[in-house]
């Protein structure tokens, strides 16, 4: 591999490039799915290729190629060193990484059970008796059951002296029972252990058997069946509202992650999911919520999807704080966004899709930090309330100020406790505002971290895998509503 990353820097530097990087990229995925008593999907793909990215006249260039061949080589990286002499003539300032970053190390994700050595037999007979456990259960009218998992070898090196090896593993999980009411047309959804049915973790099988899912599918199905008679969730003008984690993790990615990526505060990211009400002049004076919420970006956090040892150029990964005592005090950065704005070093969170994308701004964990609360007491505090738990629809606009969410199963409280079940509970807010109006969150035995492997953006479009740690946590005088 070293000599593949030596020809492709060393002939970028002779066609005039003054920086580049190759990254090289081997993926292994594999899905595993049944549904009603039957196996849905078995699917197994692997990949490779590189990517190499200059700087040539001031201005970017980027090329790829699954063939890793001396010819094929040259021919890419003349590319890209092409594409940035052309790109040049409409830059309107030179591109500047800031001070250069020499990074040398391997990182592997902690495994205990490679998934890969699992059987297909014993992965399939997992998600069967979960599927006959849901069915078993009269209404359920659809059982789906799934299994994920992800293998990928990276190595990066620039002309800068970097030169680094990763191995990250992710395992991800999920069931999903549909209950029905042919007479009313009544349908319903419950998921397990996040929306849709999936939870993904960095770590191996290990994860998988934590999940118990078995163990769950009675309790899910029969909760999808009750939902078909439960209350419709009312309409409040300002209402007390618990999250459950699952919901917060969506909640902190929408209102919270996409806000502080700095690519869409300069407007790079306009054109496909807006930008940002987060301008430059907020940083270090805006009050992003109350004083309890504070929010980190750390990709060293153990089992995050967001978790690795350097990101795509090739920087460590590290924490930063995002909002402080409520404070809104830090971005998500790359090297040139970072320079670009005098922040300093890059907080390391470009990432790839793959390697035939070029790294952009992604999320790393962005986790609200976990408060003083039993979610018991969360509950036996609140005189008058709705507990929410379980995306099942979200909006939001694009610049991530107003939102909707939906979840699939709420819980009123009365008197601090739970008493009816309601169904179709939606609420929204604005998000400083609403951010404000926490004043309780869960401790850290209630703190969770949850997965999302599906984070749309850029253009073309990449998918990120991303990390929220929170806690269930309260929010008051928030707007209730109902799904019509």
């Amino acid at each position: 591999m070293k000599d593949i990353t030596a020809r492709a820097l060393n002939i970028a530097q002779l066609r005039g490039a003054t920086y580049a990087d190759i990254r090289v990229v081997e993926r292994l995925n594999q899905r595993v799915a049944v549904k009603n008593g039957q196996v849905e999907a078995l699917e197994q793909s692997e990949s490779i290729g590189f990517g190499v990215r200059v700087i040539a006249h001031g201005a970017w260039g980027f090329a790829s190629s699954s063939r890793l061949e001396p010819l094929e080589i040259e021919r890419v990286v003349t590319q890209a060193v092409a594409i940035a002499k052309a790109s040049a003539a409409t830059k309107t300032r030179d591109v500047n990484l800031g001070e250069p970053i020499v990074s040398q190390g391997v990182y592997e994700t902690p495994v205990k059970i490679n998934p890969f050595t699992v059987s297909l037999d014993e992965k399939i007979g997992l998600l069967l008796k979960v599927d006959e456990a849901m069915r078993r259960v009269k209404g359920v009218k659809v059982a789906r059951g799934e299994l994920g998992f992800l293998q990928e070898n990276k190595t990066f090196a620039s002309t800068e002296g970097s030169e680094v090896k990763q191995e990250i593993v992710e395992c991800g999980c999920g069931i999903v029972a549909l209950a029905s009411d042919l007479r009313t047309g009544e349908v319903q959804v419950r998921s397990y252990p996040n929306a849709g049915g999936r939870h993904q973790q960095a770590r191996g099988y290990e994860f998988i058997l934590e999940q118990k899912l078995a163990e769950n599918a009675p309790r899910v199905a029969e909760e999808a069946v009750a939902l078909l008679t439960a209350a419709q969730c009312p309409s409040y003008d300002a209402m007390t509202i618990i999250l459950d984690g699952s919901q917060m993790a969506l909640q902190i990615h929408e209102s919270c992650g996409h806000p502080v990526e700095l690519d869409r505060v300069l407007g790079s990211e306009a054109a496909f999911a807006g930008t940002s009400f987060l301008t430059p002049e907020k940083l270090g004076r805006f009050r992003y919520g109350s004083e309890l919420v504070n929010i980190t970006a750390d990709a060293t956090l153990p089992y995050g999807l967001g978790t690795f040892g350097y990101d795509d150029e090739g920087v460590p990964a590290q924490k930063t704080d995002v909002i402080r005592n409520g404070i809104f005090v830090g971005y998500l950065t790359s090297r040139e966004t970072a320079h670009q704005q005098k922040l300093g070093a890059s907080n390391g969170t470009m990432r790839a899709d793959n390697w035939n994308r070029t790294p952009i701004i992604r999320m790393t964990n962005i986790s609200l930090l976990p408060g003083t609360w039993d979610v018991d007491a969360l509950v036996t505090d609140t005189d008058d309330g709705i507990w929410m738990e379980t995306n099942r629809s979200w909006s939001i606009d694009d610049r991530r100020l107003n939102f909707q969410f939906g979840t699939e199963m709420a819980w009123e409280i009365k008197g601090g406790k739970k008493t009816r079940m309601l169904k179709n509970a939606t609420y929204t807010g604005i998000t400083p505002e609403f951010w404000n109006a926490c004043d309780a969150i869960g401790n850290e035995k209630s703190w969770v971290m949850w997965g999302t492997p599906n984070c749309g953006k850029g253009q073309p479009p990449q998918v990120a895998h991303t990390g929220h740690g929170t806690a269930p946590a309260r929010f008051r005088n928030v707007r209730v509503g109902v799904i019509k």
